[in-house]
């Protein structure tokens, strides 16, 4: 393929496709340049941001890792053409994916090197970089965060094969393994033209088609609503952990002054009380059974004070399966994992009545 390019209508010129002389420009390039991966194409607002070059994992580097604002996990893998290993590409991706998820016990560690990564190329933290990039707040940043531990936990990782080019074969493996199963994995032929001092990149996308036909993606975020959350909750728990989420449903919509829905691709609700320092968002569930205690977020706002906080905290250290951290005054809770459902109720319905009524009375 060619390309022509002309100033004004005059002077056309025919450009030839270059070549890549390494992998290593080609990998740097995606690092410095994340918007050469056209995940639009996914969604019309998505985008990635590439975290770290090289990962190290128990399989060998990551080319590049990259992250969405929805928390999603992108394992990068590029391979020029002329490579004699781009028939086993896909292979290594999905090698390299399982070591990311059954090496990474400690998900605070995995954070720690992202964000040395990010403070070395960008001199700010990963979560500065992260809200400057996707302009989220901080309560989106967390929930972004939760997804990212969740989706490492479980393994729910996304594949990107990135080269200059690809044969009918390899582009037939990725329909194939994207209408088979439930990985999502991505081709991206990336064609690199030079026009004096200046490089042109023209990238397609192939498996998307695939993804969007099964359901997998509406091409623009969802605007959640209560009925449709409660659809997916019921489709991703057991009926014990969806009846605690209707119920938690049921008080929110009791006992709050506001509940929003999220606009992600997975459903989630928050659960808002309003201040006269302004709104404050003590919890927010999501649809997979993960509820997160924003207390920490509302220490920082300086909305209520905070020996209400640590009573609540008190009150909520009496249920074992909720993890927090006291140094940095993060709590969160699989639903699922309960034991004893009627105790945390209790704990919800009594403490957060007392909560409510203490921040009402500012």
């Amino acid at each position: 393929m060619s390309i022509i390019i002309s100033k004004q209508g005059q002077t056309a010129q025919k450009l030839d496709k270059a070549e890549f002389e390494k992998e290593d420009y080609l990998q740097n390039y995606i690092h410095e340049n994340p918007e050469s991966i056209p995940v639009y194409e996914i969604a019309e607002d998505k985008k990635l941001f590439v975290v770290a070059r090289e990962l190290s994992t128990e399989s060998g580097p990551i080319d590049a890792l990259a992250i969405d604002k929805d928390g999603d996990i992108y394992v990068v893998e590029t391979k020029l053409y002329k490579n004699p290993d781009k028939r086993t590409v896909v292979a290594q991706a999905l090698d390299y994916g399982a070591s990311l998820w059954k090496h990474t016990n400690d998900f605070d560690e995995f954070i720690n090197i992202i964000d040395k990564e990010v403070q070395a190329k960008f001199k700010m933290t990963f979560q500065e970089k992260a809200k400057a990039f996707f302009d989220i707040d901080e309560e989106q940043i967390n929930l972004m965060l939760e997804n990212i531990k969740f989706n490492l936990k479980d393994g729910n990782i996304k594949f990107v094969i990135l080269m200059d080019s690809m044969d009918e074969r390899l582009k037939d493996l990725i329909i194939y393994v994207n209408q088979n199963s439930r990985f999502d994995i991505y081709a991206v032929q990336l064609e690199y033209y030079k026009f004096q001092e200046y490089e042109i990149m023209i990238p397609k996308m192939f498996g998307v088609e695939v993804k969007k036909g099964m359901g997998s993606y509406s091409g623009t975020r969802k605007k959640w609503e209560k009925e449709d959350f409660l659809r997916e909750a019921k489709e991703k728990n057991n009926p014990g952990t969806y009846s605690v989420i209707e119920k938690l449903l049921e008080y929110s919509y009791a006992n709050a002054d506001k509940i929003t829905y999220g606009t992600g691709s997975s459903g989630a609700f928050s659960y808002k009380l309003f201040t006269p320092a302004g709104e404050i968002t003590p919890f927010f569930v999501k649809s997979n059974g993960i509820m997160k205690f924003g207390f920490n977020w509302i220490k920082e706002q300086k909305k209520v004070p905070d020996e209400i906080i640590d009573t609540m905290v008190l009150q909520l250290k009496e249920i074992p399966e909720i993890q927090i951290n006291d140094a940095e005054g993060k709590s969160w809770l699989v639903l699922k994992e309960l034991k004893d459902v009627d105790k945390f109720q209790k704990i919800i319905r009594e403490s957060f009545g007392e909560f409510n009524e203490k921040v009402r009375k500012l």
